[in-house]
């Protein structure tokens, strides 16, 4: 009987820190304004293991292609990892969207959404040009 009681108590214990580490990685979890068509430098990030000396994106500690459609967002806009997750679709100048997953935040970046070259690509944009002008909004 108290080996049951205490594979309860671990399991319970276990639960726990299941549960507190998931609230503690998103401490801001849907708390953010909604946001749309707001002006933005896009620059190209990488996300792949090795790529700008970084390491795996914040939201959830993983690395990902550079196929993949995902961004990292300025800190203000990335609240907390309350955007993690979620999709925002990008505007070029010529209103042409792309969606894209919110991966990463760019700690010390202001007005910038850092996209991957698979975005850059789909835009028909060559990434030697660093960055230009989009506008984004919360989808």
């Amino acid at each position: 009987m108290a080996s049951t009681t205490n594979a309860a108590v671990i399991f319970g214990i276990l639960v726990f820190l299941q549960v507190s580490c998931a609230f503690s990685r998103h401490p801001a979890e849907g708390k953010f304004e909604l946001r749309q068509n707001v002006p933005a430098v896009m620059t190209v990030n990488g996300f792949q293991e090795g790529e700008g000396g970084g390491g795996p994106a914040s939201c959830d500690g993983q690395y990902h292609s550079d196929d993949e459609f995902v961004v990292s967002l300025s800190s203000e806009w990335y609240a907390g990892g309350a955007r993690c997750g979620r999709t925002i679709r990008i505007f070029d100048t010529s209103n042409i969207g792309i969606d894209a997953k919110v991966v990463d935040e760019c700690a010390g970046c202001d007005n910038e959404v850092g996209a991957s070259s698979h975005i850059w690509k789909n835009f028909r944009l060559d990434t030697s040009l660093g960055q230009v002008d989009i506008k984004w909004s919360d989808l």
